[in-house]
């Protein structure tokens, strides 16, 4: 056997080629009985956000990948992958044990797997590979952390931590999925195990805390295509989902994804002595089509859980407790009454990859570093910025005048803020005040930016993002601001965003912009309809938008993908005073959302406004709008009736 052990790593560049570990000298030469142990790969990505690499691939026959440690990766391209483009690589006996596969930043696009085995083309092939003992800590880059695109593969005593997403029987059959733990602690979008293809087996899984809604659930068993072709979903034929534990997880999903293509109802399928037991969602079970192909039995589920089925459940009560290893588990009798293994993570997250290199958080938060006082004057803001450390904070004097006159790059974490009392006045005379680089955050509190000093010129902007790509997702709070006059010329927008960018989270809190020439959010740089788009999470609260010429917020998601999970949108209490009415608005809208997936607006006031315009898209959107008041306003605009609407109030007034 050929080993590779080494305490060297791969960080902070990015392979030449398109993989960084790659089981084979070249196409003709491929390792087989090989080894990989005990190596890192950190933080090692392409610049161009979309430029696809891989950083392991195995190829041949009875090769290890073992106690190596694969994090940060943030570029298009899977993690891993096992390739079975050859004859040689097929039954190939691979064994994947003991790494420990660390955070992944959504990537807002497909093409974000952690760990694909096989494709579609080779997906009626067998692997026969083993993935093992592996730790799986919030890997966030699409809805399949794990793609299994091959035949009789075994995925054991892994551990999935707070992944926003599922492990996925993409292809393939004869898949073996047992004793994983799925811990999503309630974080959002956070999965379990999706089943689609023939003669799949689910056992003695544990599931706790996930949230994920339709192909994201806790359990998801698909409608598949008749007579699918490779590239798309095989029916459902005779899997087994037997003794599974789930707990506090608020989505089960039976017939998913049926639609007029997706027709074909699982058959021959038994749902067998698994305990559901939760009070996060009453109602866990969606039923999307026909299930009389799923058998039911000696499953059990607490009392007060509402069933759209009866047959096949027992009902207890909720009895959850924590046991001796801290994990919440049901009474032991139900454990026994299922055959349920004792309730015991399989490993630990010190127990995988790289026993010398330390796993740490990629994101730094804001507020977690120092203050340092800032004292008025041009260009004091740029010198303290240039001093300071990721997730120090900027203390500005209230009432103070703080003039940029110089490119101001953010390229780490920072807050600028003005203690309680006045804001701090701050003003620019370039182009934009501030720009978020890569490995920047920046968070503006209790501030008063005034755009009147800003060039006399079409197209400024209070923040905007590089131009060019960004590898890495970035983060703008806006708390408690007075943002005026920006108005100097037209089209002046408060955050400009470009193409192949990505916002974690855009939050605007209990803040007042007035006289806005532009837009307030313009986000709708990826117009190429093919799923991709440019922040995950909007969240707008408890703020008041007066005289915004251009849409307050204008955000663009097109194509028909189903691999991502947002963009979502929260838009709560907020006023909306003669928005989105100037002349240059091409969108006709005070807000506009185009393909989100999950949006909320509550408790929201338009008056004299353009209306709130949805263009509902792919899966199935949840957009909801309620108690809301449109004065002298014409409403909601839409594609589709795909919203639903609770307490709306139009007047004349």
């Amino acid at each position: 056997m050929n080993t590779l052990t080494s305490q060297d790593f791969f960080k902070n560049g990015h392979t030449p080629t398109s993989e960084v570990i790659s089981f084979r000298k070249d196409k003709d030469h491929l390792a087989s009985h090989s080894r990989v142990h005990n190596c890192v790969i950190d933080n090692y990505n392409n610049p161009e956000r979309f430029e696809s690499d891989t950083w392991v691939a195995i190829y041949g026959r009875h090769n290890s990948f073992d106690h190596n440690s694969l994090t940060g990766k943030r570029n298009r391209g899977v993690t891993l992958a096992v390739r079975l483009n050859t004859e040689e690589s097929r039954e190939n006996y691979h064994e994947i044990k003991n790494n420990y596969f660390g955070p992944r930043q959504n990537l807002g696009s497909n093409g974000g797997e952690t760990l694909r085995i096989g494709t579609s083309h080779y997906s009626l092939t067998n692997s026969n590979t083993v993935v093992e003992g592996n730790y799986f800590d919030r890997c966030n880059g699409e809805h399949e952390i794990i793609s299994n695109k091959s035949g009789s593969n075994i995925f054991r005593n892994n551990v999935f931590f707070e992944c926003r997403g599922t492990l996925t029987m993409r292809h393939g059959q004869h898949t073996l999925v047992e004793n994983n733990y799925f811990f999503g602690n309630r974080k959002p979008n956070t999965g379990g195990i999706r089943v689609i293809n023939e003669y799949q087996t689910v056992r003695n899984n544990y599931l706790y805390g996930l949230t994920g809604y339709r192909f994201r659930g806790a359990l998801v068993v698909m409608n598949g295509v008749p007579n699918s072709p490779l590239n798309r979903y095989n029916q459902v034929v005779d899997a087994k989902i037997e003794g599974n534990l789930v707990m506090d997880c608020d989505h089960v999903q039976l017939c998913a994804g049926s639609d007029e293509e997706r027709s074909a109802i699982p058959v021959g399928t038994v749902m067998a002595r698994n305990i559901f037991m939760g009070n996060t969602n009453l109602s866990p079970f969606t039923i999307y089509d026909d299930i009389s192909g799923i058998t039911f039995r000696e499953n059990i589920i607490n009392k007060e859980a509402i069933l759209p089925i009866k047959k096949g459940f027992e009902k207890v009560g909720y009895n959850v407790i924590k046991n001796e290893k801290g994990i919440s588990t049901p009474d032991p009798d139900l454990l026994q009454q299922i055959n349920f293994p004792e309730v015991s993570v399989p490993v630990s997250k010190d127990e995988t990859g790289a026993g010398y290199y330390t796993k740490t958080d990629l994101e730094v938060g804001f507020g977690s570093g120092q203050v340092i006082p800032v004292s008025p004057g041009t260009n004091t803001l740029i010198e303290a910025f240039g001093k300071s450390n990721p997730g120090d904070i900027l203390q500005l004097e209230g009432e103070g005048k703080y003039l940029i006159t110089k490119d101001f790059t953010i390229d780490h974490t920072v807050s600028i803020t003005t203690p309680a009392g006045p804001a701090a006045n701050v003003l620019s005379e370039k182009a934009s005040f501030f720009r978020i680089e890569n490995e920047g955050a920046l968070e503006l509190v209790n501030l008063r930016i005034d755009g009147s000093e800003s060039p006399d010129q079409p197209g400024n902007a209070v923040v905007t993002t590089s131009k060019y790509s960004m590898n890495r997702n970035y983060r703008l709070f806006v708390r408690n601001c007075v943002v005026v006059d920006l108005d100097v010329n037209h089209s002046f927008d408060f955050l400009r965003i470009y193409q192949h960018t990505m916002a974690d989270t855009l939050l605007i809190e209990g803040s007042r912009f007035t006289n806005v020439t532009g837009a307030v959010l313009s986000l709708d740089r990826e117009v190429e309809d093919l799923g991709i788009y440019n922040v995950e999470d909007v969240i707008v609260t408890n703020s008041v938008f007066e005289k915004v010429q251009g849409p307050v917020v204008n955000l663009y998601r097109g194509g028909t993908d189903e691999s991502t999970f947002g963009p979502i949108v929260r838009a709560e209490n907020n006023r909306f005073i003669d928005c989105g009415r100037g002349k240059r608005n091409k969108t006709k809208a005070s807000l506009k959302f185009h393909g989100v997936q999950n949006m909320l607006i509550e408790g929201c006031t338009w008056q004299n406004s353009a209306p709130l315009t949805l263009y509902l898209t792919n899966g199935e959107p949840i957009a909801i709008v309620k108690n809301s008041e449109f004065r002298q306003t014409p409403g909601i605009v839409s594609n589709n009736d795909q919203f639903t609407t609770e307490n709306i109030t139009l007047t004349d007034e």
